[in-house]
């Protein structure tokens, strides 16, 4: 039951350490990375389309086609303010707004059950622990001389929230499609609208740019395939407690592979999400 959520706490840790390689340390601009990023997603699902694809006729209704569109204007907003934080600002220094995303899902989880209760779970079993470890992972992140209010962690904290907003109401209409289909024509919208607005030259992206931006477009397929199947299958407050995991991956990979080191904030959080999960899986 919970290998699917541990392995998307996986890939989001992977596509996160190798998303800020590409972006701080290669000459790529934010709108060429974006449309690069969403064409790199749509060429790895395309073998896939095939078999899985699943599109049911409600998802065809006016109202159904108003809530996609507001999927696609969020995404497109969220991931253009957390490219542009990441890009022109120190990781450290944004992290601690990145890390609320998992916060505001759950909130406006919340939010949206008063609405729609037999989508968004209200188990305080599960809403409880998820509280906690989202504070626990925002508690391992804020230090004083790290809380700069500029536009940079601005802009981490806008495209934290309109991820979470655009995950959110992604299951008002998820169950109209598959997984894949529902990504698939997700990504294709913002990549023909990124096209549009932005026209990039993607001939100058060397060789080198392009393939890692591929491995990243196949990281995030798999890590939003595997949020989307949780989200039907678990709900939308388990997974995102589950996914949660996804940080203490972070810890450990910065620390294998960056040479970081971990302090105690990092170490309590780590055991309080644990603790959490587990509780939220056995309890």
């Amino acid at each position: 039951m919970i290998a699917f959520p541990v392995l998307g706490a996986l890939a989001l840790a992977t596509g996160t350490i190798m998303e800020k390689i590409v972006l701080r340390k290669r000459k790529i601009s934010i709108t060429a990375y974006q449309t690069a990023g969403f064409l790199a997603l749509v060429l790895v699902m395309l073998p896939f389309i095939y078999f899985f694809w699943k599109m049911d006729s409600p998802a065809l209704e006016l109202k159904n086609i108003l809530i996609f569109s507001l999927v696609i204007l969020f995404s497109i907003a969220a991931n253009l303010f957390a490219f542009y934080s990441l890009k022109w600002e120190k990781i450290n220094n944004i992290e601690p707004a990145r890390v609320l995303e998992p916060l505001f899902v759950i909130l406006l989880a919340i939010v949206f059950s008063f609405f729609a209760a037999e989508l968004y779970e209200r188990n305080l079993k599960i809403i409880i622990p998820a509280l906690i470890a989202g504070l626990a992972l925002i508690f391992s992140h804020i230090k004083k001389h790290h809380l700069h209010f500029n536009k940079y962690f601005i802009a981490a904290i806008l495209g934290s929230f309109f991820f979470a907003l655009e995950l959110v109401i992604s299951r008002l209409i998820l169950d109209f499609y598959s997984p894949i289909t529902f990504y698939f024509l997700r990504c294709f919208s913002i990549l023909l609208i990124s096209f549009a607005l932005f026209r990039p030259k993607l001939n100058n992206i060397n060789k080198k740019v392009k393939f890692e931006i591929l491995v990243v477009g196949i990281v995030w397929f798999v890590y939003r395939i595997i949020v989307y199947y949780g989200y039907l299958n678990f709900g939308v407050v388990f997974t995102t407690l589950m996914i949660m995991l996804g940080p203490i991956f972070i810890y450990l990979f910065a620390w294998k592979f960056l040479k970081e080191k971990l302090n105690w904030r990092n170490i309590t959080a780590a055991f309080v999400i644990v603790g959490c999960v587990l509780y939220g899986v056995l309890g």
